[in-house]
């Protein structure tokens, strides 16, 4: 799974009729009462149907005898529930005793030994990425499934638990014509008349190798599907056979994935020392996937993600790369071996994020994807810092609490740590622990544990055991300070906190890697304070590489010395520089014009991860309101100073491949310079190139503007516009099924700072207009300076219809993340007062609400301490 969690988009599904309550059913996991090994699900799936039937068959052991089981089934009309025992029919009273789909099976006789469950059923399709849904694309109906994390009992009764694994016997019944994937190959396809229905056709699949129920797959509709082959290598000697899945609207833009999968799988294949674990592979699209999903042989994914044209900007490269890594490293790590329950779902998602920008960055070296990983890992220690929150690790008691653990923390730190431990033991030790921890486990279950010992056993180090745990069995980012003594260097860690903020004391052991000149030291930081065996040179590195998961401090004179060297150092290491100078700042040991210095020096580096990494911190001090008015022309003055000359110098023209032969590093930072002089900057000469290219390109001039400038034009057209360019734009938009031009549009109208438009929006109806797509412009108005307190009051009004539905693992838990932009401690009281009481009502992202409340309180202490200090290093800096 990889959640595109930036883009915070949520859904506003209806909500079910509340189920009945048994003060005995289980509130997470399942009694150990039965264990399901096999499946056979026959689904009658017509897409253009509001509702889809089934036919389920479970094969059950029942361990001790009893007249009661608990299961899984969620807002499924039943209609006959029956158990086969010793040759024996029964009838079984089926009743969902909680919104989240837990099932109470009541037998007329106790039961036990191996017993068939059978359910007759059906159920209305989804809107979103959650269960079984469908999408209408251009006037004609096709479906998924989205089952992680606990979302395939909303398609079938089951046992929906990750331990849960067996094989699944698949046959799909739709209409004629209609193309129908599923984890295992085809197997045959036989004409079909139900009663009253017409001539049908019925799809029939091999059986898979074992799977719990998340990991399923079924895709219905007239779909493409050419197929080509992942060739034979020296770890599968037989071609592997692959698919590229996608709806009408996307004819002629499947070559790339068809053309790069195989790279990618071959890689992977290398990487892990065996063969694909399936026997076939498809590669789905899906227009409102806001990111991908690992269905063992089946992956999909956003439309926008995995359609990608050669000439598409290097940002979405990258993504696909990724992603494409992300999830296909998931058939190893995540589908081949299971987590044995929810708690262990971090190591999935770490490892595979991992993995992603590792094995991307193999397959397109050119592309720089690697240095993502590590910008992803120190993001996530602001997250991390805060008071309120979670160890990676994380014990979930309850099935409201498990898609708290799709969040930056196992994403962004859990790949961090992932990167610390690989380059402390060296990526052959790290990569023959991978492979052993895979031998013991194929088509099974695993836990933390058992991936931390396979570590151990082929390093031939208990150590790393000890490492790995003090990271992710506890919360918080260490801060290591490094001061000079003598000949020497003396290492001291601590927690992060940031000012105002007193966490909780905590201790780690820490693989600390410190450069002094070209020498790089490496040793395992296990007490609070350690002298490190390096010599102090005039510039001290603390993190060499920028692979590790901790801040750092220096003296004022070390930290110039660093700063610096900012056009110089490596990618990693200017990363972790710049964040940790914001964490001091944030912290109260470091001054505001540091921060501008390092926004010049690091102007310089070459790499496009790191040169505009200081502004981003300039533009949040702007986005919360912390300068002035009268500061601002002094702001956007220093940014042209900066920036202004660093575009010059690249060119711009915003004509479609112009900058095709430049190299893609070069292209990235060309179009984040024009985003951020056309956004921040408001350079009236960008903005006018901008917004000329804008109008052509919308009048049907498509070679106007390249898709690296699309976004940039839309939003300063519609800046220059107003309420009808707007609606003209939605439109053109909602007319459109191409997926970048559609999200780059609706992202441009969320975000135009204007009044009109935002209220227009905030009642705006249509229905091409997806649901997801309606939350996506909510996230826009309220992450819009201007229109944030307009959107967060209409947030607090409706979050009731907002939350209700089964919204699925994308949705309702980041929901008050959207006030990110509210500042200071009467936001933070007003927010606690209004929304707290439906959030822990609702019980659905409680942890993100509370995380969210805590941040506006930092703003307001940072706010309160920094504002003048600010104000006064911009206006300076003239």
């Amino acid at each position: 799974m990889r959640p595109m969690l930036a883009a915070l988009l949520l859904s506003c599904a209806s909500g079910a009729l509340a189920a009945p309550t048994d003060p005995a059913a289980p509130v997470g996991k399942l009694p150990d009462a039965a264990t399901p090994t096999a499946y056979r699900l026959d689904m009658t799936i017509l897409p253009n149907q509001p509702r889809f039937s089934g036919h389920d068959e479970i094969d059950v052991t029942v361990k001790a005898p009893t007249a009661r089981l608990y299961m899984h089934g969620r807002d499924l009309h039943v209609t006959r529930s029956v158990a086969t025992v010793r040759g024996a029919t029964m009838p079984v009273r089926y009743t969902q005793v909680d919104d989240t789909g837990v099932v109470r099976l009541d037998f007329p006789a106790p039961v036990t030994g191996p017993i068939t469950l059978t359910f007759d059923y059906d159920a209305a399709f989804g809107a979103n990425p959650s269960g079984l849904y469908r999408i209408n694309v251009g006037g004609t109906w096709y479906s998924w499934t989205q089952f992680e994390s606990i979302d395939a009992r909303a398609a079938y009764p089951s046992f929906d638990e990750p331990g849960c694994k067996t094989p699944f016997a698949i046959s799909i019944t739709t209409a004629p014509g209609n193309k129908t994937i599923s984890n295992a190959p085809e197997a045959s396809v036989t004409p079909v008349e139900p009663k009253g229905v017409g001539p049908l056709e019925k799809h029939v699949f091999q059986v898979t190798k074992p799977l719990p129920t998340y990991l399923v797959a079924m895709v219905t509709g007239p779909f493409l599907h050419p197929m080509g082959a992942v060739p034979a290598n020296a770890n599968r000697s037989t071609p592997l056979p692959l698919g590229v899945v996608a709806t009408q609207a996307q004819n002629g833009k499947l070559d790339y994935a068809m053309a790069e999968s195989p790279r990618i799988v071959s890689l992977l294949e290398r990487y892990f020392g065996q063969a694909f674990p399936f026997p076939k592979l498809d590669q789905i699209g899906s227009p409102v996937m806001p990111g991908a999903m690992e269905n063992a042989g089946a992956d999909i994914y956003g439309d926008g993600i995995l359609f990608v044209d050669r000439t598409a900007p290097t940002r979405q490269k990258q993504v696909f790369g990724m992603v494409v890594s992300h999830e296909l490293s998931h058939q190893w790590f995540g589908d081949l071996v299971s987590p044995a329950w929810w708690d262990d779902t971090w190591l999935n998602e770490s490892f595979a994020n991992w993995m992603g920008y590792r094995i991307g960055n193999e397959w397109r070296p050119e592309l720089n994807i690697g240095v993502g990983g590590l910008a992803e890992g120190f993001s996530a220690m602001s997250t991390d810092a805060l008071e309120v929150g979670r160890p990676i690790h994380q014990h979930i008691a309850q099935n409201s609490e498990i898609d708290n653990a799709f969040d930056t923390i196992t994403y962004g730190k859990g790949g961090q740590v992932i990167t610390m431990i690989a380059a402390y033991l060296g990526d052959d030790k790290f990569r023959d622990g991978v492979r052993l921890h895979l031998s013991r486990h194929a088509y099974g279950n695993a836990t933390s544990e058992q991936f931390f010992q396979a570590l151990a056993d082929s390093a031939k180090d208990p150590r790393v055991v000890t490492a790995m745990r003090s990271f992710v069995d506890q919360q918080g980012v260490p801060t290591v300070a490094i001061a000079r003594q003598g000949d020497r260097l003396l290492a001291t860690q601590s927690r992060y906190a940031y000012l105002g903020s007193r966490p909780a004391a905590e201790q780690w052991t820490i693989p600390l890697c410190v450069r002094t000149g070209t020498t790089r030291s490496c040793t395992l930081l296990d007490k609070p304070t350690m002298t490190i065996d390096a010599r102090p040179a005039a510039v001290i590195v603390p993190n060499a590489g920028g692979t590790g998961y901790y801040r750092f401090t220096l003296s004022p004179a070390d930290w110039k010395a660093l700063i610096a060297q900012g056009a110089s150092l490596e990618p990693g290491e200017a990363l972790a520089t710049v964040d940790s100078l914001n964490a001091a700042f944030r912290a109260g040991s470091a001054p505001a014009d540091w921060i501008v210095t390092a926004a010049r020096v690091m102007a310089d580096n070459p790499s496009s991860e790191v040169s505009l990494q200081p502004a981003s911190i300039l533009a949040g001090w702007h986005s919360r309101g912390f300068l002035l008015p009268a500061t601002l022309p002094a702001y956007r003055a220093l940014l042209d100073a900066i920036y202004g000359p660093k575009l010059t110098a690249l060119g711009f023209d915003p004509r479609a491949g112009t900058y095709a032969s430049d190299a893609p590093d070069r292209q990235d930072i060309r179009q984040q310079l024009v985003g951020l002089l056309a956004s921040e900057g408001q350079d009236a000469g960008v903005r006018a190139t901008l917004d000329r290219a804008a109008t052509a390109y919308l009048a049907g001039n498509r070679g106007a503007l390249d898709p690296a400038f699309v976004g940039a034009a839309l939003d300063v057209h519609l800046a220059a516009g107003g309420l009808a360019d707007a609606k003209a734009l939605m439109a053109r938009a909602l007319a459109s099924e191409d997926a970048t031009f559609r999200s780059a549009a609706l992202g441009a109208i969320g975000t135009t700072g204007r009044p009109d438009v935002a209220g227009w929006l905030l009642s705006f109806q249509d229905p091409r207009l997806r649901s997801l797509e309606r939350l996506q412009l909510l996230a826009g108005l309220a992450g819009t300076p201007e229109t944030a307190d307009l959107a967060g009051n209409w947030i607090l009004a409706n979050y009731a219809a907002l939350t209700a539905g089964g919204n699925g693992i994308f949705t309702t838990s980041r929901l008050p993340g959207m006030f990110g932009l509210q500042c200071g401690a009467d936001r933070a009281d007003r927010i606690e007062a209004t929304l707290g009481p439906k959030v822990r009502a609702v019980n659905a992202g409680v942890l993100e609400f509370q995380r969210t409340v805590e941040n506006i309180r930092h703003c307001g202490v940072l706010r309160d301490a920094k504002q003048a200090e600010m104000n006064a290093a911009i206006l300076a800096a003239r």
